[in-house]
């Protein structure tokens, strides 16, 4: 990719991917921490469940509403303030002398880092058009995918050489940089007249979100039928309800709902629910499986997955290419079903585990077909909306992503059964996490539709 052409666009773009980078990596490093948490705080599968979650939750919940405060407020002052708040709850985490006040904290942290990524992606709107834009979030999506793939790596070394509380630590030196960065930017322009945040809509996709995932993280502890359980359920499917009403008729709403009437847009928001939402749940089940019942150390575990980090690196970009000149529709569909099968493959681990054999072979396949998948999967998203509304665009399918991460993790204690994930219980996520991939291939190749052959040749 040709790089920015002025050194403030060279520092805008900066800024933005390390911006994004520290939020994305917290969202997938602390998962081979699991098991060491839980040794050093206590806590079963659904204390693990709810370290994740926390963060998820809180980013998916609050991402849509921090773009109506970068409008407000002003892309840089958001960017900010999340900074300087996720540094100092990324202390909070590291420092937490209990699991209750490390879910606490995780909490605040998804709220920091929401208000990261849709302010990093309207700095790069606002500063480059055109080609230079295309290129400028491709690069940015491309390094916040290594930072999904990186994470359990990191934090694997980190864990096993020094300690689980470093997974935190090590956000606070990216974070300085990039405040520094930061206040070498040009300042912000006036916000739109007029423009306002919608409180309603953030307050009832909260609870619409959270107590769904509550109900379907503590049933495992409480049972379907216990008020603790199935109150907030109800209450909280009636909060979603209630948010989709009111989004139709707010008049600056947190989610434009008029987004969902481009074909792409919405049946790729379709696939990236169920394939972000089976990449979640796989790497969740897959970190912990390796250590608490195959014996891998938090690095071994961390490393299993470099295969997929190699061929998302080295394939990404070529796939993106191919996708602009035969279109998303072909990619989008074999690619899901290679990493499918991939999980598929994982239903022949037994309880060591075999690396070359066993591992090895499920991790190619499974990182090949998210190589193939990823860039024709923004391209077909992003490409179907105007560049006008691309920023919010973005932000709803980075919502997505993170809302199926926060599902999926909730349900791993309902599909494995028991509140400690063995053999069986694996082999059940995995064979869900299957299905959950080759379903959104299957949701591609019916609902997908490639450009015109003129806007397939302007894009290549």
């Amino acid at each position: 990719m040709a790089a920015p052409s002025t050194p403030q666009q060279r520092l805008v773009l900066t800024v933005a991917i390390l911006s994004a980078f520290v939020s994305f990596l917290d969202a997938t490093v602390i998962n081979v921490a699991l098991p060491a948490i839980s040794r050093d705080l206590g806590g079963e599968l659904s204390a693990q469940q709810w370290v994740v979650d926390a963060y998820l939750l809180t980013l998916g919940a609050v991402i849509l509403l921090a773009g109506s405060l970068s409008d407000v407020f002003g892309r840089k002052k958001v960017l900010l303030v999340g900074l300087v708040g996720f540094g100092v709850t990324s202390l909070l985490c590291a420092f937490a002398p209990t699991i209750e006040f490390l879910i606490v904290s995780r909490g605040l942290q998804g709220v920091a880092g929401a208000l990261l990524v849709p302010s990093s992606l309207a700095l790069i709107l606002a500063t480059f058009s055109g080609p230079p834009q295309a290129r400028a979030i491709g690069t940015w999506t491309a390094f916040t995918s290594v930072a999904n793939i990186a994470g359990p790596i990191l934090g694997g070394v980190l864990v096993d050489q020094l300690s689980w509380r470093l997974v935190f630590g090590i956000n606070v030196l990216p974070i300085v940089v990039t405040v520094v960065l930061l206040a070498r930017l040009d300042s912000d322009a006036h916000h739109a007249p007029g423009a306002r945040v919608d409180v309603l809509g953030a307050v009832l996709g909260v609870v619409g979100l959270g107590l769904p995932v509550f109900a379907l993280i503590e049933q495992v502890n409480f049972g379907w039928g216990s008020p603790v359980v199935f109150v907030p359920l109800v209450v909280g499917v009636v909060a979603l309800v209630l948010f989709v009403v009111h989004e139709r008729r707010a008049p600056q709403p947190m989610l434009p709902l008029s987004l969902f009437r481009v074909r792409n847009f919405s049946v790729g928001n379709v696939s990236t629910f169920l394939i972000y939402g089976a990449l979640s749940l796989g790497f969740f089940s897959v970190a912990v499986f390796l250590q608490q019942v195959a014996g891998y150390s938090a690095t071994e575990a961390g490393f299993a997955m470099i295969p997929t980090s190699i061929l998302l690196i080295g394939l990404s970009s070529l796939f993106g290419r191919l996708s602009g000149r035969l279109g998303p529709r072909l990619f989008m569909t074999v690619g899901p079903l290679l990493a499918g099968g991939g999980f598929f493959l994982m239903l022949r681990f037994d309880d060591t585990a075999d690396y070359l054999t066993q591992v090895l072979p499920a991790v190619v396949v499974f990182g090949l077909g998210m190589a193939i998948t990823v860039a024709p999967l923004t391209s077909a998203i992003l490409g179907a909306i105007e560049p006008a509304r691309s920023g919010i665009a973005s932000a709803v399918n980075n919502a997505v992503s993170r809302v199926a991460g926060l599902i999926s993790v909730a349900l791993a204690s309902v599909v494995a059964g028991s509140v400690v994930l063995d053999l069986a219980g694996f082999h059940r996520v995995v064979l869900v996490t299957a299905v959950f991939f080759v379903a959104g291939a299957l949701v591609s190749f019916a609902g997908i539709r490639n450009p015109a052959p003129a806007s397939q040749a302007a894009v290549s």
